[in-house]
């Protein structure tokens, strides 16, 4: 049973670490797109709410079109 217990925490370490890694990788590149980007609103939004990535995600994939297309602009 104690061996079963420690596998278990063990496994349970090494996921949160891996989730919280994840996080903060995704993290860190929305929010520094969104202060180059002047966007407030995001980075406050990303730099609060911990969403295990997807906030950051969503971020990157919404306003990498707008980057875009104002990139285009002469």
């Amino acid at each position: 049973m104690e061996q079963y217990l420690h596998s278990t925490l063990t496994w349970l370490i090494t996921t949160i670490i891996i989730i919280a890694i994840w996080d903060a990788i995704w993290k860190l590149i929305a929010m520094w797109k969104a202060a180059r980007n002047n966007h407030l609103a995001w980075f406050i939004c990303i730099a609060i709410f911990n969403t295990i990535g997807i906030l950051p995600i969503i971020y990157i994939l919404t306003q990498r079109k707008n980057n875009n297309t104002q990139s285009e602009k002469p």
